[in-house]
């Protein structure tokens, strides 16, 4: 459970950069960036199964699950980008993180559903702690929401929950092929992904500046091709690979509480961007999602020390 915890973390330690990313690389948009980001991550794939061990590994996934990896590297990502831009740009930007913001809620609840490791009352607490924070580290927004009014935002709801359906198909999709009975290798079915994602990305092309000029300094271009790697490398490549590394290690119950981290790097990254110190409901709400998570560590880690129940048996 600990590597599991460890890759878990390290993932949305990635993962939270995508909160700052598109600021920093300004006056390049974030279509700019997902383009970028996602044709690195394909490259990276295809450059890693290179590897004479790694095609080995690609060769033995079977067909169907080769199919299913290329399909959630390229809807999964591309679906997920293309949502929530539809929902900032219609619903503005405190409806799409405040929806979004919920998985680590709702998946795990669908995943206890399925794989009944813990017990919804021993789940309770540690999710209700979790969903707490989540309206704390939003509530100066919130407040803030009748004074600028989005321009669409039932439509902005409309794309923030297909977001959130999209995120919790790629959860409950990924976890169900590497927890299986025969997992593929962790980087082949990374690359696979990558893969995926660099064909999905094309798609997003006509809405870039490229390959027409860009109004960019040296300085901002440079600033951009940083970010794109990092983001191509780190936050889709490693991140990727770390995420199955705990999909294969823990109970999705538990791995998508973890994904709370993701927003608490992502406002840690956000505030030393801007400079500034959290406000006292982001503060609290932060430490609400992090005591969620370390009292739902605990449950499962206790649950997985605890000795099974046997039956004793008749003595004839």
């Amino acid at each position: 459970m600990l590597a599991g915890l460890i890759f878990g973390i390290a993932t949305c330690a990635l993962w939270g950069l995508t909160f700052v990313a598109p600021r920093a690389v300004e006056p390049f948009t974030p279509a700019d960036l997902a383009v970028a980001r996602y044709g690195l991550f394909g490259l990276a794939a295809v450059l890693a199964l290179a590897h004479p061990r790694l095609r080995r590994a690609l060769a033995a996934i079977v067909p169907a699950q080769k199919a299913l990896g290329f399909f959630l590297g390229a809807a999964g990502y591309l679906g997920y980008f293309l949502a929530v831009a539809f929902a900032v740009k219609a619903g503005g930007a405190v409806i799409p993180p405040l929806i979004t913001g919920l998985m680590p809620v709702i998946l795990p609840l669908i995943a206890e559903r399925r794989q009944r490791t813990l017990g919804f009352a021993r789940l309770a607490l540690p999710l209700g702690l979790i969903g707490l924070g989540i309206l704390g580290v939003q509530l100066s927004a919130l407040l803030d929401l009748g004074a600028v009014r989005p321009p669409a935002p039932f439509l902005g709801l409309a794309f923030s929950v297909l977001a959130l359906a999209i995120w919790i198909v790629y959860g409950l999709a990924n976890a169900m092929v590497l927890s299986g009975t025969a997992p593929p290798d962790t980087l082949a079915w990374t690359c696979l992904q990558g893969i995926g994602a660099a064909f999905g990305a094309l798609l997003l092309l006509p809405w870039t500046s490229f390959p027409g000029p860009v109004e960019a300094s040296s300085a901002e271009l440079w600033r951009f091709l940083l970010w794109s790697l990092m983001m191509g490398l780190g936050g889709s490549f490693a991140a990727t690979a770390f995420w199955a590394a705990a999909a294969r290690r823990l109970p999705l119950s538990l791995a998508a509480q973890l994904i709370v981290a993701e927003t608490i790097f992502g406002m840690i990254y956000g505030l030393i961007h801007e400079m500034r110190m959290p406000g006292p409901s982001e503060a609290v709400g932060a430490a609400c999602q992090i005591a969620g998570v370390c009292l739902g560590v605990a449950r499962f880690a206790r649950a997985a020390a605890r000795p099974p129940v046997t039956t004793p048996t008749r003595q004839e």
